[in-house]
């Protein structure tokens, strides 16, 4: 075991022994570490350094970590759902949020990568050559801007699929989505080089769902997506086993269930019955029946009041059609404007509905903290295997990083950084990563009395390494 290598670590790593040989794992432990501990780009050179392990001779092991060693990203993500639900969501429904983003890089080496709108909708192949990015989305570490009709934003990189779990934190005062599985939607590019069915964002949003209730099989699935998930073929095959929770269009065809088939009747069956008013009419008409109910954190405030209308319907569209309850929102306050929801449980309530969805807001600023924070976008690999584990595992850090903070907090909780111009109510994901790089920093590993602490004198080589990462530039 290397020396410098924090024992706290160890001990929180311990659930994922058993998804890596011995030797690998002594090897991902201080890559671990390193991506902890590295203030700025998240590359195996910067966490080497910080781990005082620059000059070793071994050093291409740690990279082959990611690009050639043996194990099973799905199994680390399994069990990371599994500590995950154990320590905030022990009853009830388990919330998912679904979602995609883009990494932004370019290079010949990159199979996979593509040119995509803003938000993830892939750029048709004719505008590859042209490889032009809006200069306010080339940054590394800057937050996505999104398209409109006057200002068309694209750039070239991965896309990424990401599954969070959508759980309130009790001493952040709020919900978060924890990232736990990520998959690599290729362009449509990289299918057709190699002569195989493009799987689109819906092909993999399944995939991911119908993982994940397989992975908890014992527990009530709601997954939360926008509308690019709200699909007829997606919602019918995971209704089964997954709720699930979308936009829904205020001219969707919505019809009433076809009637029960007469004994004796001929010819095919009937697949819907009579068409139901569409969302824009029932807005208009003055029959409607709305509801007044309070919804928390509403657009960001803590509690808006909402007129609800809702009803279950078939959606039925060219020949696809599924079962859903659809609520449509007024607001009672006049700042926003109509919107329609749907579900795919006909039993769940108007209010639980809203409820779910506005925990998905929480996804775009898990997105922004691992940019900012974990330095997403600042690393550069360029083996297919080493691409495919390196984002993911970010990503998977900034859920490991709220659940070590929960267990080291203290009696005082998460503090949160406050300045005086800026009053701070709640703590966020920097202030966690900052507890969590103080335990690592004065763990026991690093004493050099451990019987006496009070009389524990820092080593001369941990006092370079500290003046070092303080001095180096993020």
């Amino acid at each position: 075991m290397v020396d410098t290598l924090p024992r706290a670590l160890a001990d929180w790593m311990v659930p994922f022994v058993s998804c890596f040989t011995g030797s690998t794992w002594k090897h991902v432990l201080v890559l671990v570490a390193g991506a902890l501990l590295s203030p700025g780009r998240r590359t195996v050179t910067a966490a080497l350094r910080v781990m005082d392990l620059d000059q070793t001779a071994s050093f291409a092991v740690y990279h082959r970590v990611l690009s050639t060693a043996c194990w099973s990203a799905r199994l680390v993500a399994h069990r990371l759902l599994r500590l995950l639900v154990a320590a905030f969501v022990q009853q009830g429904p388990v919330v998912i949020g679904l979602d995609d983003t883009i990494e932004r890089r370019w290079g010949a080496r990159i199979k996979a990568r593509g040119i995509y709108r803003e938000g993830g909708s892939q750029v048709s192949p004719s505008l590859l050559p042209y490889r032009r990015v809006a200069s306010v989305a080339c940054g590394t570490g800057s937050k996505p801007v999104r398209s409109s009709q006057g200002h068309f934003v694209k750039a070239s990189g991965l896309r990424w699929l990401c599954v969070m779990l959508l759980a309130p934190i009790p001493w952040a005062g709020g919900v978060w989505a924890l990232p736990f599985l990520t998959l690599l939607a290729p362009s449509e590019r990289y299918a057709q080089s190699r002569g195989r069915r493009h799987k689109t964002l819906t092909d993999w949003g399944r995939q991911a769902l119908l993982q994940t209730a397989r992975w908890l099989p014992d527990r009530r699935i709601v997954a939360v997506a926008d509308s690019s998930f709200s699909v007829i073929e997606l919602l019918r095959s995971v209704s089964p086993h997954v709720d699930m929770v979308t936009r829904l269009r205020l001219d969707a065809g919505l019809y009433e269930p076809p009637p029960p088939r007469r004994p004796g009747a001929r010819g095919r069956p009937r697949v819907k019955g009579a068409r139901l008013p569409t969302l824009k009419e029932r807005l208009a008409d003055p029959a409607t029946a709305w509801q007044p109910v309070t919804i928390r954190g509403w657009y960001g405030r803590t509690r808006h009041r909402l007129d609800v209308a809702t009803g279950t319907a078939l959606w039925h569209h060219s020949g696809r059609r599924v079962l859903i309850r659809w609520v449509l929102v007024r607001d009672a306050e006049g700042g926003k404007e109509p919107q329609a929801f749907l579900c795919t449980n006909l039993e769940a309530e108007p209010t639980a509905i809203l409820g779910w969805f506005v925990r998905r807001w929480r996804i775009e600023v898990t997105f922004a903290e691992v940019r900012r924070h974990l330095g997403v976008e600042t690393q550069r690999q360029w083996s297919d295997l080493a691409i495919l584990r390196t984002t993911p595992a970010l990503l998977g850090l900034f859920s490991l990083v709220t659940l070590w903070a929960g267990r080291i907090k203290g009696d005082h909780g998460v503090l949160p950084d406050r300045v005086r111009w800026y009053p701070k109510a709640d703590p966020t994901f920097s202030d966690a990563l900052a507890l969590v790089r103080r335990e690592l920093w004065t763990s026991p590993t690093f004493a050099t009395s451990p019987d006496h602490r009070e009389s524990a004198k820092i080593t001369d080589r941990l006092l370079n390494r500290l003046i070092l990462v303080a001095c180096r530039p993020p």
